[in-house]
């Protein structure tokens, strides 16, 4: 099936729109979450959903845990402080990121499937928190009954935080449909670039701002300009417009992890994520091949008319010439015997083929001699020719010439020279 007929990527259910349309929030309400109305910075607020974050991340290597996991439980958290805060207020004690990290990982983990035993959760978290990876745990220790009780005790105020909302569509998954779709799920640059940005996205805001096929889209746009790949159009349609995502959406979510990079404690030498105006003109995209959608090849009707309009236009209007030279005695190239064993046809050869019976054998005794008689005086009569028609060079003359002549008198019916 043919690259530009194919379908585009199926979007998600209705269900799953609807559900997540309910945690899309704008930029300004991003700026009025409870932490910060309880009095925290907006950027202190930030570094510690990015340490929380982090924390899953950890924890989830110890476990082994898949990047989808971790995804989810990054989501989770995230969700979680848009309805309760951090800070300690009036009595009230707020939630520390470790401990909702920790829970997120653990409903995450029943959520996609890749369920741990709670020790080897407990231990890990406790290894992690303590930045201390060969950390030994007791089962009996008041460490490891501290984060077991905060985990189970956590569990159900997450999940009415949330609303029982767990069925998440993540990015990952989509942005690999897309490759696949574009056919570009081999090259390994542009998919790890793009796998890259999702993995920064989770430490920052964006899925609280963007849909996740807006997510997957802007990765995709964001590894196509550091890879210099261009997708062609389909039909006169852009590539973010098959996949049904807004291209002014895709640059808005590219320059807020252009701004969270900028932002970063860490000194980076370049930014890759860099900036693009929001309303440029589309046509002018660099990741878009404008003009080069695939060409069907030539059906048998129209193949001979093409390559006739392609003749003319070469030849300017002018009877094609062929490249081959006429010979001068009439004889053309294309007649002489087709020699499958590389060796060149001999002058018997080309002269039956000249005569026309090279096709026909010798079938009796007689005739096979017959015709091995006449080869003999065809042969001296060509050297003969060949040698009397040859100029003098190197003292040789005429004179070998008729030596030649009188060795063709001495041949006997036989075919062979008398002593």
């Amino acid at each position: 099936m043919p690259l530009f007929n194919m379908p585009a990527p199926a979007s998600p259910r209705d269900i799953l729109l609807a559900a997540e349309a309910q945690w899309i929030f704008s930029e300004e309400e991003l700026s009025r979450t409870p932490s910060g109305l309880d009095g925290m910075p907006l950027d202190q607020e930030r570094e510690n959903r990015g340490k929380g974050v982090n924390f899953i991340t950890q924890v989830g290597i110890m476990l082994k845990l898949p990047q989808l996991t971790l995804a989810t439980a990054s989501v989770i958290l995230h969700r979680f402080f848009m309805r309760h805060s951090m800070v300690d207020k009036g009595g009230r004690p707020g939630f520390h990121y470790y401990a909702v990290a920790a829970t997120s990982l653990f409903l995450a983990t029943k959520v996609e499937e890749n369920c741990r035993k709670m020790r080897e959760l407990v231990i890990a978290c406790c290894r992690v928190a303590q930045k201390n990876s060969n950390l030994v745990i007791d089962e009996q220790s008041k460490e490891y009954w501290r984060w077991r009780d905060t985990i189970l005790h956590n569990e159900d105020i997450l999940l009415e935080a949330i609303c029982f909302d767990v069925s998440l569509e993540p990015p990952y998954k989509t942005l690999f449909s897309f490759l696949d779709d574009f056919g570009e799920q081999n090259n390994k640059k542009l998919r790890n670039a793009g796998w890259a940005f999702l993995n920064d996205s989770n430490l920052t805001m964006l899925c609280l701002l963007f849909p996740s096929r807006t997510i997957a889209a802007a990765s995709l746009y964001c590894a196509a300009k550091q890879c210099d790949v261009a997708f062609p159009d389909r039909k006169g349609r852009a590539w973010w417009e098959i996949l049904g995502v807004e291209l002014q959406e895709i640059r808005r979510a590219c320059n807020y992890m252009a701004s969270v990079y900028e932002n970063s404690p860490l000194k980076h030498s370049e930014n890759i994520y860099s900036r693009t105006p929001e309303d440029g003109d589309p046509l002018f995209a660099r990741t878009r091949a404008r003009g080069s959608e695939p060409v069907d090849s030539p059906t048998p009707e129209n193949g001979q008319e093409r390559s006739d309009m392609a003749r003319a236009a070469s030849t300017d209007g002018r009877p094609e010439r062929s490249g081959k030279r006429p010979r001068e005695d009439g004889d053309n190239a294309d007649t002489k015997p087709v020699v499958t064993n590389g060796d060149t046809p001999s002058a018997v050869s080309q002269q039956h083929a000249r005569n026309g019976d090279i096709d026909r054998e010798p079938k009796t005794r007689e005739e096979q001699e017959r015709k091995r008689i006449k080869t003999g005086d065809q042969q001296v009569n060509e050297g003969a020719d060949v040698v009397a028609a040859r100029p003098a060079e190197n003292g040789f003359s005429a004179a070998a010439a008729a030596a030649a002549k009188e060795k063709e008198e001495d041949l006997s019916e036989e075919g062979e020279v008398e002593s």
